[in-house]
Parts: C-alpha cells; sequence; structure tokens
C-alpha cells in the first residue's frame, strides 16, 4: 500500500480494523510505554492516543506490534521489493529468472528521491517541550524520541547518495541540556552517522542533522534496516511506500522530509559532549550516562494535525522484535550471498540481539579427510566477525550445515542440541580478547570493550545430551552453590553465591569450582554449566536461559572449563564448559516496572474498562 503521510496510513488501519483510538488520558510519562508494552503481548491493533495529558500532540503506539501488520502495511510492494534486494546481491538472477523482474524499472523511479521546495511539515514551528515527553521506565534520564529518523549527509560529498537515514536515540530533556535547546545523540558502533561525523570533525565544522517523526511507516522501517553498502535508506523507503520520497531542498539546509510529521534541525558541536541516559534499552537492562555528542537544536517544525508514533524497548520480546524479524525476512539472502559458504545466519532477539548469533556454513575443506572438524567454519566465523553489525557479536556460534541438513537457525532449540552434541571443547572454542562488543552491553571490561568467542562443530555426534540429572551427578559440593535446574538437554543451571570481589577485584569462586572438579564425573555428560544467580528461572524457559545467559557474561572473563588446560595459547577443557552468568557489580540494573503504573493501566482493560475487549 502506498502512503503519503502517517494520517493516510492510520485511516487505512482503522478502516481495517487494525488500529483503535483511546480517548482516556494517558500521561506520556510511564503511562504511555506500560500501554505499549501491554499491548504489543497481547498481539493487539495499533493505537491512538487522543488525550496525551499536558500535551496537544495525539501519539501513536503499536503500529509494528505484529509481524503480520507490519507486512501488511507493505502488502503491495514486499514481494517486489524482495526481488530487488535479491537481484543487488545476485544481478545474474535477472537473466536466469527475468519475469521476476518486470517491476524493477518502475520502482527504481520510486527508489529516487524527489527534491520539492515545501511541504506540510515547514506548516508550524514549536518547542522541545511541546512535544511528547515519553519517559519509558522508571530510571529513564529523561524523555526521548524512540522512533526517529535521524538524517545526515557526507560534509565532503553532500547529497542523497551518501545521506544515512538511522535511528539513534535522540534525548530532548532530562540531564545537562540545556531545555529546548539541546538534545542528546546516542548512536554505537558501526552506525552510518558515525562516517558523515567524522569527517565534519576532519573539516573543522559541525554536522547539520534532520531528526524525522512520523511520515509514512517506510520511513520508519527504512531507518532501522543494516543496508549494504551502495542501498539508500530513502531508496529503500520509496521502494516500500511505492512512491518517491519528496525532500524539502533550500539552499544552504539540509533537505527536510516534506512529509514528515515532526522535523527537528540541528548540529553536532564539534567536541562538545554531555552525558546522555540512563536509558531503559533492548538488552533489559539500564544502559548508564555516558558522553555522547550535543544537537544544537535551532527549529522543530510539525505539520497540520501531526502524530507522534513511538515504541518501547526493554527484554525481548518488545515491539522492536517485530523490526528484527521483518528485516530478516527481507535482507536475510544478502549475508549467504555475501559470504559464499554462509547458509544461514541469525540474530538471537531472546539473547538482546548483538550478544548472541548462530550460524550454518558449510565445512569443505580437506574433504578426503576421513573426520571432519572445523576449518571453512573458521573461515567463515571471521567474516561473519568482520561484516558490519554482525562485528558486535560476543558469542558466535557456527554448525556446518552437512551434519544436520535440516537444521533451521531459526529453531535455537534444535540448533543449540545439535552443536552440543558435535562440539569438542579440547579444539573448537576460539577467542578474541580486548575488542569491541555492543555500546549497550555491560558484561566486558569498559563501554565498547569486551571480548568474542566463537563455538565451531562440525562432524558426526560425540556424545549424546542427557535430558535430565542423574541421581549421583558427582557436581562438585562448594560452599554458596544451590540446586541445579536442567535448561535444555546438555545444558545444566547451577545456582552459584553471590558475586563478591576478592582483593584484586575478581571473584574466583567459579574458577574454583570448576578447578575441584573431575573430568570424568557422570555430570560432564552436560557439555555446558552455566552458573546463574537462580537456577530455577534461568531454566524455566528457553528464553530465560538465553537472556541470563549471554547478556550477563564476557567470554574471555566468564569462560571456565572443567579440566581446562592451555596449549599454544589455546585454551580449552577436557569436560564441562562453565559460564558464569551471575550479576556483577559492573553490571547495569534490570529494567523493573513501576507497580502503582501497571495497576492503572490494568484499569483499562478491566472488563469495564475501555480496552477491557482486548483481553
Amino acid at each position: 500500500m502506498s502512503y503519503r503521510n502517517l494520517q493516510e496510513c492510520i485511516a487505512d488501519l482503522e478502516a481495517h480494523g487494525r488500529l483503535i483510538r483511546l480517548s482516556e488520558p494517558i500521561n506520556a510519562r510511564l503511562e504511555a510505554a506500560a500501554l505499549q508494552r501491554r499491548l504489543y503481548r497481547l498481539g493487539a491493533p495499533a493505537l491512538l492516543l487522543t488525550n496525551v495529558v499536558g500535551c496537544r500532540f495525539p501519539m501513536l503506539c503499536n503500529l509494528f506490534g505484529t509481524i503480520e501488520r507490519t507486512r501488511w502495511l507493505f502488502r503491495d510492494s514486499l514481494e517486489s521489493v524482495r526481488r530487488l534486494v535479491r537481484l543487488q546481491i545476485d544481478p545474474s538472477d535477472a537473466l536466469r529468472r527475468p519475469r521476476l523482474y518486470l517491476s524493477a524499472p518502475w520502482f527504481a523511479l520510486a527508489s529516487r528521491p524527489k527534491q520539492v521546495r515545501g511541504g506540510p511539515v515547514l506548516s508550524h514551528q514549536c518547542a522541545l517541550s511541546d512535544l511528547p515527553q515519553l519517559v519509558s521506565w522508571p530510571g529513564d534520564g529523561g524523555a526521548y524520541v524512540t522512533l526517529p529518523q535521524v538524517y545526515t549527509e557526507d560534509p565532503e560529498e553532500p547529497g542523497f547518495t551518501r545521506s544515512n537515514l538511522g535511528m539513534y536515540r535522540v534525548q530532548i530533556s532530562g540531564g545537562r541540556y540545556e531545555p529546548n535547546r539541546e538534545a542528546g545523540m546516542h548512536y554505537q558502533l558501526h552506525r552510518g552517522i558515525a562516517v558523515h561525523h567524522a569527517a565534519a570533525l576532519r573539516r573543522g565544522e559541525p554536522l547539520r542533522v534532520n531528526v524525522f517523526v512520523g511520515g509514512p511507516p517506510a520511513m520508519t522501517l527504512a531507518a532501522v534496516m543494516p543496508l549494504p553498502e551502495g542501498m539508500s535508506e530513502l531508496a529503500l523507503a520509496g521502494l516500500l511506500n511505492r512512491r518517491r520520497v519528496p525532500m524539502i531542498c533550500r539552499p544552504g539546509k539540509l533537505p527536510i522530509h516534506a512529509e514528515a510529521d515532526f522535523c527537528i534541525v540541528g548540529r553536532l558541536d564539534l567536541s562538545r559532549t554531555l552525558p546522555e541516559g540512563p536509558f531503559g534499552d533492548h538488552l533489559g537492562y539500564y544502559s548508564l550516562a555516558h558522553d555522547f555528542p550535543v544537537l544544537r537544536v535551532e527549529a522543530v517544525y510539525h505539520r497540520p494535525g501531526a502524530i507522534w508514533p513511538f515504541t518501547v524497548v526493554g527484554r525481548p520480546p518488545q515491539e522492536d522484535t517485530v523490526f528484527g524479524q521483518f528485516i530478516h525476512e527481507l535482507v536475510g539472502p544478502i549475508i549467504p550471498k555475501a559470504i559464499p559458504g554462509v547458509r544461514a545466519v541469525r540474530a538471537v532477539d531472546a539473547a538482546g540481539v548483538h550478544p548472541l548469533l548462530l550460524a550454518i556454513g558449510s565445512e569443505r575443506y580437506v574433504p578426503y579427510d576421513p573426520v571432519r572438524r572445523p576449518r571453512e567454519l573458521l573461515t567463515l566465523a571471521n567474516a561473519l566477525l568482520g561484516h558490519g553489525q554482525l562485528s558486535l557479536a560476543k558469542y558466535l556460534l557456527i554448525i556446518a550445515g552437512e551434519d544436520a541438513p535440516e537444521l533451521d537457525a531459526n529453531h535455537t532449540k534444535a540448533f543449540f542440541i545439535k552443536l552440543l552434541e558435535r562440539i569438542d571443547w579440547r579444539r573448537d572454542l576460539h577467542f578474541q580478547t580486548c575488542t569491541t562488543i555492543d555500546t549497550l552491553d555491560y558484561s566486558g571490561t569498559a563501554l565498547n570493550e569486551g571480548s568474542k568467542v566463537v563455538w565451531a562443530a562440525a562432524g558426526p555426534p560425540v556424545r549424546e545430551l542427557p535430558p535430565e540429572l542423574p541421581p549421583e551427578s558427582g557436581l562438585p559440593a562448594a560452599p554458596g552453590f544451590g540446586p541445579a535446574r536442567v535448561a535444555l538437554p546438555g545444558v545444566l543451571v547451577v545456582q552459584g553465591p553471590p558475586y563478591q570481589a576478592e582483593g584484586d577485584g575478581r571473584d574466583r569462586t567459579i574458577e574454583r569450582f570448576a578447578a575441584a572438579a573431575d573430568p570424568g564425573r557422570p555430570f560432564n555428560r552436560f557439555p555446558l554449566i552455566v552458573v546463574a544467580d537462580d537456577a530455577e528461572f534461568t531454566a524455566r524457559t528457553l528464553d530465560n536461559f538465553l537472556w541470563v545467559t549471554f547478556t550477563r557474561s564476557d567470554p574471555a572473563r566468564d569462560t571456565y572449563g572443567i579440566g581446562a588446560f592451555q596449549a599454544d595459547k589455546h585454551w580449552g577443557c577436557r569436560g564441562s564448559l562453565v559460564i558464569d552468568a551471575r550479576t556483577k557489580p559492573h553490571h547495569t540494573p534490570e529494567l523493573v516496572e513501576d507497580r502503582a503504573v501497571e495497576q492503572r493501566i490494568d484499569a483499562l482493560f478491566a472488563r469495564n474498562g475501555p480496552l477491557g475487549f482486548l483481553e
């Protein structure tokens, strides 16, 4: 479907029973976010809040709340865009199957942004304080724009061709920002805006930035899309929306999306930073306050009848989970084409996305060797860890597709079982230390710093995974260690004592636990042991296991082994691998909802409440 603006999209959704309105007063501080989280859990329609306390602008949430609704929004263009993505990564496909690409010329026109002299977004001006002051979690440091479309151009080669449209966190109140004049611009590693910012710094000039909010949903989706080099976000938005993106081009000004609902115009100061945060983020914890660039705000524009779309991030799954699923459907074929030998790759949402990456690859090296072992898989793993945002992964688990032809990387439990049946901890662990990790991940040694590990498995099964813990497991009896639970076949979760640093600042409890264990005891039939603060919680669901294990551990610092050894600078173990997934003092607080706010939201969903029909 082609939408000129967000208002047309809302009308279409409402006409098809995919959007509802709520006239009850809702506060943008905590209440709106709590409502969004509830709607997402229920798989509810999109919701337009028409009565935002203390704000004249309506707010829209849950627009992308289900994968079905997201596909429906782009129902008329989705398959054509998929074909064009395949054409981008394999031009010879057009020669083999030309009928698939008959629509390509028309879409090529739609991909070109359209220069215009004016548009609805410039009709009115307001202040940052007039915008909805969305605060999602009790510990957030201020109000945030959670669906921003941040537009920049290369200062050295301005124009649409080298422009970037990204979704970077924008703090519009709180902290040490001058009210209505400054905002925080938080961008992470490997983001396109960093290239433009670096160029501006080299030239000794501020970077011009426009932050669009609203407009047709294709613009929001394009801003989160990890596109390969040579593909423009504005082009993708035009393709998805089946119409050219109108950009207001004025002499000496950065282009503005004509059909956006809002546009914040500003510049990133040359070298000035201020603490941005804290902010409840998609790993399920608070990212703390750190120095980030300051956006000096020059103007805030909005169209008549402007609507403020928003989302909430937190421990997965949330609405951004749908973004990830849709992105994978759309551009999933790119990685296998870009890295020959990779059959599938998936960032695991339940583990916070970047901490855990699952991959299936080919193992074709030394085909005459009677024993298959990881060789090509290691080449592929290095390529994946050097590829764009995939390089932020901490744990990369890769398995040879020849050994499990039916395996689907989307089936996490089956993937773990196949890998743990085959992996040899003496040989198949490969660490990278003193490297970069996700900015939002606090399990490492410092901001942006930590380690990575590759688990690579190839060949036939070498063990049968136990589904339950035998009565005589032989687990070492250690002070402070509690019950053990089986999280999934071959994975044992042991409750450990609270982390307590010793004189050198490290807690060596798990190191001593592993050193005291005998590799010959029956518990080593579990190739993976996770030590957690709460074994029952961690093992209760697969999502809990993934979240606790991979968001609360740094591979190099928190990996131990039964019968550990080091040979020629290679580390391995003869028995079970042990991961310390306890909460450490340098970890950030877990996100917890405000109970009083939740009770107010509960009333909306009560039997006689305005949203009671959704329960």
